[in-house]
C-alpha cells in the first residue's frame, strides 16, 4: 500500500506494508474506545460519543486509504460481533440499527477527510476546521437518512433525532481537531 508522503503519520513514521497495517489497526481500536466516551441523551437513540474526533483524526493522520481502511475495519469488527461500538455494543442487530447509517458515513468521512489532508488542509486551523467540517457533514449525510428510515419520521424528526443534538459537541470536537493537527505538524517540523 503506498502511502501518501503528505499526510501527518508519514512525517513521524517511515511507512511500509506492516506500519500501515499497524497504524490502521491503531487507529480502529482508538474509535472503538472513543465509542466508549458516550453520553445517552434520551432524546434520540443516538448517543453523543468521542467517536467522530477519532474518525476526523484518523482522515487527516492517515489518508485517504489508510484513514478509510481504519473505519472499514472498525466498522468491520463491531459487525462481527466485538464489543467495540458504543456502550460495549456489536453485532449485526447493533449495526443495523439506528446508527449504521453514521457507521458506513465514519468510512466516507475519514476518506474526504484524508484526500483533504493530502491536500494539506490539515497544516493550518483555517483549512484544518473547514476540512473536518466537510468530514463532519458526510457522517450526518449518511446518518440522518438512515435514522430516518429506522425511526419512519420525516426531514424534521430526522434533523431533530439525528442532527440538532449533535451540533454543538460535534463542533467542540471539530475545533479541538482543527487545534491539534496544526499543532502535531509543526511539533514533526513543517507547516
Amino acid at each position: 500500500m503506498q502511502a501518501n508522503a503528505h499526510v501527518l503519520s508519514t512525517r513521524i513514521l517511515p511507512r511500509t506494508r506492516v506500519s500501515t497495517a499497524v497504524l490502521i489497526v491503531t487507529f480502529a481500536a482508538l474509535t472503538a474506545l472513543a465509542a466508549q466516551i458516550r453520553i445517552p441523551l434520551g432524546i434520540t437513540p443516538v448517543p453523543l460519543t468521542g467517536q467522530t474526533f477519532a474518525v476526523l483524526l484518523s482522515g487527516a493522520a492517515l489518508g485517504l486509504r489508510a484513514g478509510a481502511a481504519a473505519q472499514a475495519l472498525y466498522v468491520a469488527m463491531g459487525l462481527a460481533g466485538f464489543p467495540v461500538f458504543q456502550g460495549g455494543e456489536g453485532g449485526w442487530t447493533y449495526a443495523s440499527g439506528a446508527t449504521a447509517g453514521y457507521l458506513a458515513g465514519f468510512v466516507i468521512s475519514a476518506a474526504v477527510v484524508g484526500y483533504l489532508a493530502e491536500q494539506r488542509q490539515d497544516r493550518r486551523f483555517v483549512t484544518a476546521v473547514p476540512a473536518m467540517l466537510a468530514g463532519n457533514a458526510v457522517i450526518y449525510l449518511c446518518g440522518v437518512p438512515w435514522l430516518m428510515h429506522v425511526l419512519a419520521t420525516d426531514l424534521a424528526g430526522g434533523l431533530t433525532a439525528g442532527f440538532a443534538p449533535f451540533v454543538v459537541g460535534d463542533l467542540l470536537k471539530i475545533m479541538a481537531a482543527g487545534m491539534l493537527l496544526p499543532a502535531l505538524w509543526r511539533i514533526a517540523g513543517e507547516r
